[in-house]
């Protein structure tokens, strides 16, 4: 794909890895639908989008939701004319323990709300992003594109049982998706990041974030401008469908 004048929607744009793919896709000359719960952040992300002269729209919204979906994606066709990728990305970390205890004392558990959230943002609204994006997208009949932001944590990692099974069902999405969608000319891929050094990550519990840096070969957190340059990879290799790229500095 040339993503030139291109039309991407990127959920989550306000802040981090959004942020950071929203300046790396404009910067190739894509227009953009930024998408996010959070105006000023949305406001901030447009401006630095805006300096490569590439046309901005910014939407607020719940990707959780349904309907509220549904109607975000009429308006970008609206707005844009056209749709030719997704950058599912949107999530939210709500970290904890499934049992807490001392002993045999039993000290807290994952709640449900915690559990209920993260699945909302993390999957169901990967989902209905990737719903809505593929319908318009056959509709229009463009080469489309679609990019799911899955993680390492697909795999389980302590103190992430919410987070973990969101990660590993957009990894098992992405897959299906590839397999389907395909004969439209449409292709879905997904990235997997380690730490990454975003606003998410810094508030990640420390024992956590440190646990995770010491399995890291290159003993650093990732660049966002380095899942940056991995999207627009692949967004422009054609031959790219059902891939899940893993971006961790190698401690497999």
């Amino acid at each position: 794909m040339d993503i030139n004048n291109k039309v991407f929607v990127i959920t989550g744009a306000g802040r981090g890895l959004g942020a950071a793919i929203a300046k790396g896709l404009a910067s190739k000359g894509a227009s953009l639908a930024l998408v996010d719960i959070n105006q000023a952040n949305l406001e901030l992300t447009s401006k630095v989008c805006k300096k490569y002269d590439s046309k901005i729209t910014t939407y607020l919204n719940d990707i959780s939701i349904e309907d509220d979906v549904i109607k975000l994606f009429n308006m970008v066709i609206d707005d844009h004319g056209r749709l030719d990728g997704l950058v599912n990305n949107a999530g939210i970390l709500r970290d904890g323990l499934l049992v807490k205890s001392e002993g045999k004392k039993i000290i807290n558990k994952m709640s449900l709300d915690d559990w209920q959230s993260v699945i909302n943002v993390n999957l169901t609204g990967v989902f209905l992003c990737g719903r809505e994006a593929a319908q318009h997208m056959i509709k229009i009949g463009s080469n489309g594109c679609i990019i799911n932001i899955s993680s390492i944590s697909r795999r389980g990692n302590f103190g992430q049982t919410n987070y973990s099974a969101a990660k590993a069902g957009v990894a098992a999405l992405t897959k299906v998706w590839a397999k389907e969608l395909a004969k439209y000319n449409i292709r879905t891929n997904a990235i997997a990041p380690g730490f990454v050094n975003t606003e998410m990550v810094k508030n990640m519990r420390p024992e956590i974030l440190e646990k995770g840096i010491k399995k890291v070969p290159l003993r650093r957190l990732c660049n966002p401008e380095e899942i940056a340059h991995t999207s627009i990879y692949i967004a422009e290799n054609d031959y790219l469908n059902g891939a899940i790229i893993e971006v961790d500095g190698g401690p497999r």
